[in-house]
This record gives structure tokens, C-alpha cells and sequence, in this order.
């Protein structure tokens, strides 16, 4: 059994040890919105590269950029999208009583009365906002697969 004073002696000295980081809220928005603008930037380039460097798509067969194809670089574009997608919701999730403020505020001076509704009911509207959104964009998916035309 090592005696308390000999562990003691054996430990680092406090200003050798690491401090523990906490993420503040504000770290976390910037390092998102960071990651956004470079998502944005990333999904921009790869979309100018592919309409204005590459030919058509029908006619990018054979042609590459950095050893990929116009297939890969599209498949990397929609990555993006999705990426860029996923990050803006997380983003809206982290600022979603913001949002709620600001619509209630409006309603307020609209109807003439204090209207602010309490999280719960504000994750219900999120929640619902999510639905009908995902919902209206698989419509549309569908629309366009069940109305596409094959060449004659």
C-alpha cells in the first residue's frame, strides 16, 4: 500500500493538468455556422464546376476533374446538399425559441395581444412545421417520378 504522502507527491502539479473545455452555446453556433459556410462554399464550387467546366452530362462521359467523373462530382454535390440540408434543421432546432419569439411577437402586434407559447407547445408547432415540410417535399418527389417522360 503506497502511503498518502508518497501518492501525493506521485500526482502532477495542478497547473500541469489539462483544463476541461465546456462548450458554450455560442461555441457551438459558431463552429456550426462555421461548418455551414463551408458546406455552402463546397456545395457552391462543385455546382459552378459541374454547369460551367464540365459539358452536359450527357456529353461528360470519359471526362474527369482530379481523377473523378461528372457522376462522382454529382454524387459529391448531392453529399453536400444533404449535409447542408441536415445542418440548416440542427441550426433551427438550436435557435428554435428565437423563431418563436420573433412569430409570436408579430402575431402579437397583429392581433393586438400578448401571445407567447410555452416549449412544449413550441416543439408541438417544430414538430408539426417538420411534418407537413418533409411531407409537401416527398409530394413533390412523387409528383415528378409518377409525371417524368421517357424519350420516344
Amino acid at each position: 500500500m503506497v502511503p498518502v504522502a508518497q501518492r501525493q507527491a506521485d500526482a502532477p502539479p495542478p497547473s500541469r493538468q489539462r483544463p476541461t473545455v465546456a462548450w458554450s452555446r455560442t461555441s457551438v453556433n459558431f463552429l456550426l455556422d462555421l461548418a455551414l459556410l463551408v458546406a455552402f462554399l463546397t456545395l457552391a464550387w462543385i455546382s459552378v464546376v459541374l454547369r460551367f467546366v464540365f459539358p452536359a452530362g450527357t456529353a461528360a462521359a470519359g471526362w474527369t476533374l482530379w481523377g473523378r467523373g461528372f457522376d462522382d462530382w454529382s454524387a459529391v454535390q448531392f453529399a453536400l446538399l444533404c449535409t447542408l440540408a441536415l445542418g440548416v434543421l440542427l441550426h433551427l432546432m438550436l435557435h428554435w425559441s428565437w423563431v418563436c419569439g420573433v412569430v409570436a411577437s408579430r402575431f402579437s402586434r397583429w392581433r393586438g395581444k400578448s401571445i407567447r407559447p410555452d416549449e412544449g407547445v413550441q416543439t408541438l408547432y417544430g414538430v408539426g412545421l417538420l411534418i407537413v415540410v418533409v411531407n409537401v417535399v416527398g409530394l413533390l418527389i412523387a409528383a415528378a417520378a409518377l409525371t417524368i417522360q421517357m424519350p420516344h
